[in-house]
């Protein structure tokens, strides 16, 4: 079906927008409603249903309060990243969403990099999960039973030391004191000891990433992604060595898959004994995406930018697996598309559309709303 065929159908017609957020421009929530007010302004009778995506990163607790009636934020007050105290939620799923009690916790709103005020604020050395820690340990003391964990957007490069600690983990140097925060004090790490962990909930614990990294190594933790907090070379030969001798003192094998993700917190929470889980998919599973394309129209997705890694398991190309599986028509909108997206009716470039990725970035839901009347306005076929 095309947009021409949405736009000449006289009854009522039913459109998903399923974008992931537009990193460090907008949220997929607020990019949602403003391609479907966009597509109101043009067609005011549509069922327009909003259902944000996200991967296991930055926004995966708004796509679950989105999509799953009942969910409740809860509370919190937790360590941020860099030691500041920061006023944070974690999710309570209904208990007709699956096992009663299931939590959702993000580690970007508890220990993310956007917590950190600016580039010359990051602590490449120092900063800390401990707050993601906190938030999963105030979920479990309410009663969760389950709990799923969102890694991604981490400012540490901790391998997890900070959350275990929150958990009751004890970790101390070779005077039996406990090391500092961050990677600075694994250098110093002796002895951990895991017998005082708050257990596993009854339902289990799962990891959403999409990160297959191992530990350590040229493809680990320090290598891969702590340039991206802060981390100069010197830096980074410091954080493979301390995140080296925390895995031996841990006694869990860094080579497991995913072990890297979020700055080594999969290690840490693996060993805890919880289980990873490819996170745009889980993700899809979980708000029951499937359900939502059925019937539809037309499904609209989109990222910040499309490129060759996107079709890798990243959210907006499980969306178009998923609608073309379903045989509906789908659309990508994103800020930049630099490599051409398979599977699409449509690609609408919001640097494009504005002119630049400047013009675009500093007013994104004006040029995605701009976007969903597009869709709505003209044929599919053909639009870029």
């Amino acid at each position: 079906m095309t947009a021409s065929d949405v736009r000449e159908t006289s009854k009522p017609t039913r459109v998903v927008f399923a974008p992931d957020s537009f990193k460090g421009t907008i949220r997929a929530a607020a990019a949602a409603q403003a391609m479907a007010d966009g597509w109101a302004a043009v067609r005011p009778h549509d069922e327009l249903v909003c259902l944000p995506m996200a991967d296991g990163g930055e926004g995966t607790l708004d796509a679950f309060a989105s999509a799953v009636p009942g969910a409740r934020r809860m509370p919190v007050t937790v360590t941020g990243p860099t030691g500041t105290p920061v006023d944070t939620c974690w999710l309570l799923l209904p208990a007709d969403h699956g096992p009663a009690a299931t939590a959702v916790v993000e580690l970007a709103n508890t220990s993310g990099i956007e917590l950190v005020a600016d580039a010359t604020a990051l602590r490449p050395l120092d900063a800390s999960t401990i707050g993601f820690g906190q938030a999963i340990r105030d979920a479990l003391e309410y009663g969760a039973t389950r709990l799923v964990l969102a890694v991604g957007s981490s400012a540490s490069s901790d391998g997890g030391a900070g959350l275990l600690h929150a958990l009751g983990a004890r970790v101390v140097d070779a005077d039996g004191s406990p090391v500092g925060p961050g990677a600075r004090g694994l250098e110093n790490v002796a002895h951990v000891d895991l017998g005082g962990l708050v257990p596993l909930p009854r339902d289990g614990a799962l990891v959403l990433t999409d990160v297959v990294s191992p530990l350590l190594g040229p493809d680990g933790a320090a290598a891969v992604f702590a340039p991206q907090k802060g981390a100069n070379a010197d830096e980074v030969m410091r954080i493979e060595w301390a995140l080296a001798r925390w895995s031996r003192a841990v006694g869990f094998d860094p080579r497991t898959p995913g072990a890297g993700a979020a700055g080594g917190a999969g290690f840490g929470l693996m060993a805890w004994g919880a289980q990873a889980a490819p996170g745009a998919v889980t993700i899809a599973d979980l708000v029951a995406l499937r359900a939502s394309i059925e019937g539809a129209a037309l499904v609209v997705t989109g990222e910040g930018s499309w490129d060759g890694q996107s079709p890798h398991g990243k959210a907006p190309s499980v969306v178009i697996a998923q609608a073309r599986e379903a045989g509906v028509p789908v659309a990508l909108v994103a800020g930049r598309i630099l490599a051409r997206p398979v599977g699409v009716v449509a690609a609408i470039s919001l640097a494009k559309t504005a002119g630049s990725p400047d013009r675009a970035m500093a007013d994104a839901a004006r040029w995605l709303r701009e976007a969903g009347a597009r869709l709505a306005r003209e044929s599919v076929e053909g639009v870029t």
